[in-house]
């Protein structure tokens, strides 16, 4: 049924854009009309502008001519694939001795899609397009190839940066727009290439932002533009011909439940994995919990908006600047903490070394602490929450009510995986991502406080039994720490 009412609506668009009644022009004269075109900042080469001014008389067809040839297929090879079902079954250890060395894994081959965004062929796409891959063949518009390599990967957004042909072709490159302009209902299009049909163009709306759906670093645009597999990596278009999105994430395909990446974060991003490779984040050294009307109550705060410091971690810069455990941050260098993705958010945008003002609200009374935030560790070198995750093989997030939404979840309690360390023993196991913790070694998991005080003290070698439950059916699996 939601198919058929799709291609209802696309029926009597294209009749409209027959007939000349321009909807995409009415909607780009309201949003765009006299704004000039601002160019990505950090861009080194000069960029080649896309082939069509647009103007308000932009229907989508226009939009969709001028981007296209800035959007890229991308064709990925691999080795290391999956075990073969021998090894699955017996072991590797069993394998090697009776049947020799482990045979070369079979090449793995995953599409997806990208966007140019500087003339001498830098081009942005998801860090889950690119992060296994040995080999990286880019197709164009004309269908010319181009080999590529990747100048850096940011998993915790999902991004990455790639350069085409060794930063020596001549490519035609699409703008970087104003994500934080874009309004729910503005007309967008994707384009891309599902199911490896390139340059596919789809059309929708803005229909939510700063979405959260899993990661403490989102802040999605949300639309209902078609978004399937292979898509991944590609443009989110407004009716200027800019990208404002990087498209990301799919719910379920055909359900008019997209993702993207906003386009402001992803210039951020951009710029520091062009330059040096990898990203750089603030940090406090704190965890947290969101602000229950039973907590407000008993720290006599004076509503539930906040997040509470259930921790603070040794040497961090929140211990040195002297915050507590049961302090409740109301606002970070004047921006409200409403609620735990703001902190997040904040934080991360904060550059390591700079100086922030908290209020916070203690004894009854609200305070101002200075801090000087430091840079996030490695989670190969953190100690405390990350350190931990890590040394079991995944990290968890907890269960805002968007994503029990989203994973048609009764209750938000228990934790979320949300990225499982590849050749771990959790892996192995059989633990996924989108899987929910409901118990550690038959203890209740309830949120994250739960969840760190059952893996605080676990070490190499302790064995742990996990329940979870992944989407309407519970399961068992359990592994030994660090194994893998």
């Amino acid at each position: 049924m939601i198919y058929l009412k799709r291609s209802t609506f696309v029926a009597v668009l294209a009749v409209a854009l027959a007939a000349g009644l321009g909807l995409g022009a009415f909607a780009a004269g309201r949003a765009h009309s006299g704004r000039r075109v601002a160019e990505v900042p950090m861009v080194q080469a000069p960029v080649i502008p896309v082939q069509m001014p647009l103007t308000t008389n932009t229907t989508f067809a226009r939009v969709a001519e001028a981007i296209k040839p800035a959007v890229i297929n991308i064709n990925t090879f691999s080795r290391g694939g999956g075990r073969g079902p021998l090894e699955e079954f017996f072991g590797d250890e069993f394998f090697r001795r009776f049947f020799g060395d482990t045979p070369e894994r079979i090449p793995q081959r995953s599409l997806g899609s990208g966007v140019i965004v500087d003339a001498s062929g830098i081009a942005l796409t998801n860090a889950h397009v690119v992060e296994k891959a040995t080999e990286i063949e880019i197709t164009t518009l004309d269908g010319s190839k181009h080999k590529a390599k990747v100048l850096g990967v940011d998993k915790k957004t999902d991004l990455a940066v790639l350069r085409l042909d060794d930063g020596k072709g001549k490519f035609t490159a699409a703008r970087l727009g104003d994500s934080d302009k874009m309004q729910v209902g503005d007309w967008v299009i994707a384009v891309g290439s599902p199911f490896g049909l390139q340059s596919t163009v789809t059309a929708g709306i803005i229909s939510a932002k700063a979405r959260q759906i899993g990661s403490a670093f989102d802040d999605f645009l949300q639309t209902d533009a078609a978004i399937n597999p292979g898509n991944s990596g590609g443009p989110l278009v407004n009716m200027a011909g800019e990208v404002i999105g990087i498209n990301t994430a799919i719910v379920a395909s055909g359900q008019g439940l997209g993702f993207a990446i906003p386009s402001n974060m992803a210039k951020k991003i951009y710029t520091e994995l062009h330059a040096k490779g990898r990203v750089t984040r603030g940090w406090l050294g704190v965890s947290i919990q969101a602000l229950s009307p039973d907590l407000a109550k008993s720290f006599g705060a004076k509503d539930v908006k906040g997040v509470v410091i259930n921790d603070v971690m040794a040497e961090s810069p929140a211990a040195k600047a002297g915050l507590q455990r049961g302090d409740i941050l109301l606002e970070f260098d004047g921006k409200k903490t409403e609620t735990m993705g703001d902190l997040h958010k904040a934080v991360a945008q904060t550059s390591p070394g700079q100086s922030a003002k908290l209020k916070v609200w203690r004894d009854q009374a609200e305070k101002t602490v200075e801090i000087k935030i430091g840079e996030t560790p490695d989670d190969r070198d953190a100690r405390g929450p990350a350190g931990r995750r890590s040394l079991l093989g995944l990290e968890v997030r907890p269960i805002t009510p968007d994503v029990a939404r989203q994973l048609n979840l009764r209750s938000t309690e228990g934790v979320v995986v949300t990225r499982i360390d590849d050749g771990s023993a959790a892996e192995d196991a059989g633990v996924q991502r989108g899987d929910v913790i409901r118990e550690i070694n038959r203890q209740r998991v309830r949120s994250m406080i739960d969840f760190d005080r059952l893996t605080k003290d676990v070490k190499e070698g302790d064995r742990l039994t996990l329940l979870l439950q992944r989407g309407p059916m519970s399961l068992y699996v359990a592994f030994s720490v660090g194994r893998g």
